[in-house]
Order: structure tokens, then sequence, then C-alpha cells
């Protein structure tokens, strides 16, 4: 038996609980926990209101997680077999979603970057094809997630990268990641509307990354189809990633019919060559300093208040066994 964040009913939080020990199998290796991050994702999947969520019940919790292999090698690894998690001791991943950790970069730092960071990453190369000079628009930057895409695009070529967000602390300091200009989506409507199309400039927005949905980003393309509001050569590549202001919009159809807005979905898998490779950039940014990510030890027997916490402001908690 080992020490787990054990999930016996979906909407319930995890327990801290003994739990049967993992037994691999012949395309799998067994891992040595030393840390996994508790990322949105994870908590989605244990409401049972995801596509992803187990068929059954008792599992633990956790989907990915840094640790060691027998023979000492330290991976990054995802776990793709219930009731196998990372909130735990020990688990069973497969052998070909293991990659290497590099020796710079903290075992904490690490089990947090590559959720969120990939999220930005795979979107503004493999959906968005974000080419050099371009300028994007990072809707929902105060997150942990936005925070990374900031440096993100930018590292990649971003001419000039604008971010709004709700979190006025964590904008203030958005600025010192590579922002060139902030937005408060706290705004009135009619204000927010001015300064989408202040920021948008000449050449308008190639690219958008939104993170929020809702109501901010029906009044971001209310303003991008108003008259007068600059669009790029190309048009405008709306990637859509997350939902923290609202599962649904309002979309009037000119939005798409007269202003060259593209919008699209993030959710689509890589490939693998492609993941592992955009993997390894993140963490060589990691191990020379060049990304930034703010993060949070928890003990695993502290999992239940964790769990619980809505006071992370722009950070990531990381579940230690």
């Amino acid at each position: 038996m080992m020490n787990a964040a054990v999930l016996r009913q979906f909407g319930e939080t995890p327990r801290f609980e003994l739990f049967d020990e993992p037994v691999p199998s012949n395309e799998e290796v067994l891992v040595h926990v030393a840390a996994a991050a508790l990322n949105p994702s994870t908590r989605l999947l244990a409401s049972g209101q995801h596509y992803a969520s187990p068929k059954q019940l008792p599992v633990v919790c956790g989907v990915e997680g840094v640790g060691r292999l027998d023979d000492g090698t330290r991976v990054f690894f995802g776990v793709r077999r219930p009731p196998n998690g990372s909130m735990c001791q020990r688990t069973a991943v497969p052998r070909l979603f293991c990659w290497p950790v590099p020796d710079g970069v903290s075992d904490l730092v690490a089990a947090a970057l590559p959720n969120p960071g990939l999220s930005s990453w795979l979107p503004l190369v493999a959906t968005a094809n974000l080419a050099a000079g371009e300028t994007v628009l990072v809707l929902g930057a105060t997150g942990v997630a936005g925070q990374l895409a900031v440096q993100i695009a930018k590292h990649l070529g971003a001419g000039r990268v604008v971010v709004a967000g709700r979190n006025e602390t964590v904008l203030t300091r958005l600025r010192q990641l590579g922002a060139d200009s902030v937005i408060s989506l706290t705004a009135s409507d009619e204000e927010l509307a001015r300064t989408f199309a202040k920021e948008g400039g000449n050449g308008g927005f190639d690219v958008v990354l939104d993170y929020v949905w809702g109501h901010p980003t029906e009044v971001l393309l209310a303003a991008m189809t108003r008259k007068g509001f600059p669009s790029p050569p190309t048009g405008t590549r709306l990637v859509q990633i997350g939902d923290s202001a609202g599962p649904v919009i309002s979309l009037p159809a000119q939005a798409l019919r007269s202003s060259g807005i593209m919008i699209t979905g993030s959710g689509v898998m890589p490939n693998l060559e492609l993941l592992s490779s955009a993997f390894q950039q993140l963490m060589d940014l990691a191990a020379r300093n060049q990304i930034y990510i703010e993060v949070e030890a928890v003990p695993l027997c502290e999992i239940e208040t964790a769990w619980a916490r809505a006071d992370m402001h722009g950070r990531r908690l990381v579940i230690v066994p």
C-alpha cells in the first residue's frame, strides 16, 4: 500500500488515503513520484464532467508529474491508465510518455510548467501558426497559462504582445514578463471596446489566445467588427483555450462574415513528435531561467485543504508526496 490522493465520488474532494501499489504492464514503467501539479484539468477530471474523466472509481487523482525511474532517471511523465494517478508515492506510466528533465530545473517547476506551458506553445505553433513580427493578444493573461503565453509568444518571435486580464495585482507585473501593453477587463464594456481598438493599432491582432471566453470575448468581437477596426492581411486567428469567464458567447454572424476572424479550438492532441519537441524547448528555457512560473509546494497529506483553495493568484500548487 502507498499514500495517495484518492477520489471515491465525482464532484467530491479527494482524500489522503492508503491505496494499492501500482503494477506496471509490459509497456509501462514504475515511477517514484516527486511532485505533481494541481492543474485546473485535474479538478475537471475529478468532477466527472470531462470527456476523459475515469469510468470507474476509486482512482488516484492527477495525470502528470515528475519522478524517478528505478534506474534513477528523472522524468516528467503522463499517466494513461486508471486507477493510476500522479498524486501518490508511486505510479505506472507508459514508457512513451516519459521525458527526461534537465538538471537545471527543479522538481516543482518541472511538474508545474508543461501543462500550462504547452497550452500556450502548441496553439501558437500548431494552431495559429504564429509568424515572426505578428501581434498577439492574450485574453486572460493573469492566470498561470496566460502569464506563460506572454513569455512564450515573445520567445517565438511575436513583434508585439498585448495582454488583458481581471487580476489587477498580476496585471501590474506582466510587463516584466514581456507584455508591451496591458488592458484591464474590469473596465466598462464601452471603455474596454475603445481600448481594444486602440491597442489593435494600425494592423489589428494577428493572433488571439483566449483563456476566458464569455462576456470579455463578446466585447472583443464587437470591437473588432466595428467600422474602422484594423484587420491583418491574413485575418485574425482566435484560438479558444479556456472559459474562465463563461462557457458560451453570443456570436453575431458578421463577426465571421465581414471581419476575417477565424475561431479555432485548441483541443486537438498533436502528434507525439511535436509534443516532445515543445516539451524539450520549454524545459530548456526553464533550465536557462528564461521562463518564469510561480509555484507553491503542498504536502500530499494536505490535499483536501489544497483542493479547496481559491487564492492561487497566478501561481500553481504542486503536490509533494
